[in-house]
C-alpha cells in the first residue's frame, strides 16, 4: 500500500515531525545541529519557512514550496538523515526493520502534513505553532520559548510580545 500525500507545486504545508522517543530531548539538546541541517537542505532544495517551533521531542513547521516543486518528503528525509548522522549515538531502541535498513532509532518514520487551504487556515496553524510550547507546559508565554519563529513575528510587529496565554490560562490571540 502506498501512502498518499497531497503534492501541490508551490503549496503551503503544516507539518508535525516527531522523535521516535517521545520522552526524548534530542531536538532542543542539539538545536544548533538541527538549525544547520535545515539551512543546508534549504540551500540545496529551497523552501520558505513561514513558521516553526522546535520542542524537545517534536517540531511543527509551515513551509511554502517553490512554484515548480512539490517534494516536501525529500526535504524532510534529508533533514532527518543529516540530523541523525550529526549527533552522537545513544542507546536507541532499534527494531529489526530499522537494523536491516541501517537506520537509527531517532525519528518516527512518517510525519504528518496538512495542506494549508486559505489565509484563515494559515493564521490558525501559525498561532498553533506559536502557542505549542505553552500548550505543552514549557513556558507561560509563547515569547518565552527560545526555539520558535514567534520572535521574528514579534520583531516585525505582526504580534506583540504578550501574545498567547495569560495568567488565568485563557488563550488570547492579540
Amino acid at each position: 500500500m502506498r501512502y498518499r500525500r497531497a503534492n501541490i507545486s508551490g503549496g503551503t504545508y503544516f507539518f508535525t515531525v516527531n522523535l521516535a522517543n517521545r520522552n526524548g530531548k534530542l531536538l532542543t539538546e542539539h538545536i544548533d545541529v538541527l538549525r544547520r541541517v535545515v539551512k543546508e537542505v534549504k540551500h540545496s532544495l529551497p523552501f520558505h519557512i513561514i513558521a516553526m517551533v522546535v520542542l524537545p521531542d517534536h517540531l511543527h513547521a509551515i513551509w511554502q514550496l517553490p512554484e515548480t516543486d512539490a517534494d516536501f518528503s525529500m526535504r524532510w528525509s534529508l533533514i532527518k538523515a543529516k540530523f541523525s548522522k550529526s549527533i552522537p549515538k545513544t542507546n536507541e531502541q532499534l527494531s529489526c526493520s530499522r537494523r536491516a535498513k541501517r537506520e537509527r532509532g531517532i525519528w518516527q518514520r512518517r510525519f504528518w502534513e496538512h495542506q494549508i487551504n486559505d489565509d484563515e487556515d494559515l493564521e490558525r496553524h501559525v498561532f498553533y505553532i506559536f502557542n505549542n510550547p505553552v500548550k505543552h507546559g514549557y513556558v507561560r508565554r509563547a515569547a518565552d520559548w527560545p526555539y520558535s519563529s514567534i520572535h521574528q513575528a514579534i520583531a516585525s510587529g505582526i504580534i506583540n510580545e504578550d501574545w498567547g496565554y495569560v495568567d488565568d490560562g485563557l488563550f488570547t490571540p492579540d
